[in-house]
């Protein structure tokens, strides 16, 4: 079943794809109010996620940390889960202690590394050629143009070990219990961050997106970092927007095992899906694909509720 059909009627996608998501988590979602244009809010996905039996999910945001967004979500929508972030971009000061220290005072679930201002990404690594080109990226041209983005931010020093800022974030990330996500930052990064932050007493790490162009994460890469004690994020705009084929998603989740993997959406942008009906579609996809209501339950259900907990 091609995306374009999905896309269309409700009816396509079968009662086995939403069956597998009663009660799932979506911990990657980007969703009004933000400086981009969304397709509906906090509140309205909240209300959307409650009818379709979803149990909860995560704001993100590149720019601004949505904590205290999620804190009055829960109170409007109460059966519903909702858990805020940090994006460490430079809106919030880069690889910023004091802003994670203060997220993990307001109860701030997950810490995303660089997205945006990562090195990695601003070095134009990956290859997008005939996809759609992310949301954020016209707005990263404007500031740009301006000239007041400072340099792009890595989490490695010239001789490729985490620096002081990372590494003080990685411990109060560990001394709030809260998830670390590895954001936009590359293959090297990636690898060093996941192995510190795991020596140094993270619970819960996230490889963000592996099959997203600037990170193109190979089968034995994402094995690895599982390995590691990483859960393997896999999210369904990569491959609905044309970022990287299903095929190679699908070969991933099967080397490294859908034991270790999470699926989120990463939906929320006005051209695209609703939210709820783009994760039952990717569902569908995965069943078209040959993995069980059960297989896929583990991924989106329970690996995602262990970044609730």
């Amino acid at each position: 079943m091609s995306d374009a059909q999905l896309a269309q009627p409700e009816h396509l996608i079968s009662e086995d794809a939403w069956a597998s998501l009663q009660g799932a988590y979506d911990m990657h979602v980007h969703v009004a109010p933000d400086v981009i244009e969304r397709r509906i809010d906090d509140i309205g996905l909240a209300k959307e996620f409650l009818d379709r039996g979803f149990r909860g999910f995560a704001l993100k945001s590149h720019y601004v940390p949505t904590t205290e967004r999620a804190i009055v979500v829960r109170k409007v929508v109460p059966e519903i889960e909702v858990f805020g972030s940090i994006t460490l971009n430079h809106s919030v000061g880069g690889v910023n202690p004091v802003a994670v220290e203060i997220a993990g005072r307001g109860g701030c679930r997950i810490v995303w590394m660089p997205t945006v201002d990562a090195a990695n990404e601003t070095s134009g690594s990956g290859n997008r050629t005939n996809a759609k080109p992310p949301s954020w990226a016209k707005i990263q041209q404007e500031l740009a143009a301006q000239g007041i983005v400072p340099l792009s931010i890595s989490v490695l020093d010239g001789r490729g070990r985490l620096t002081a800022a990372a590494l003080d974030c990685i411990d109060i990330i560990a001394k709030h219990n809260m998830v670390l996500a590895t954001g936009h930052l590359g293959r090297k990064e990636i690898c060093v961050l996941v192995s510190e932050a795991r020596k140094m007493g993270v619970q819960r790490v996230v490889v963000t997106h592996a099959e997203f162009p600037s990170q193109n994460l190979s089968a034995d890469e994402q094995r690895e970092l599982a390995d590691m004690g990483a859960l393997i994020e896999h999210c369904f705009t990569t491959m609905f927007t044309g970022k990287a084929p299903w095929e190679r998603a699908f070969a991933n989740i099967r080397a490294t095992g859908y034991e270790r993997c999470i699926l989120s959406t990463d939906l929320g942008q006005s051209t695209s899906p609703v939210v709820s009906e783009g994760f039952a579609m990717f569902a569908q996809r995965l069943l078209d694909a040959g993995f069980t209501v059960n297989e896929i339950r583990r991924m989106a259900v329970i690996n995602s509720s262990l970044l609730a907990a």
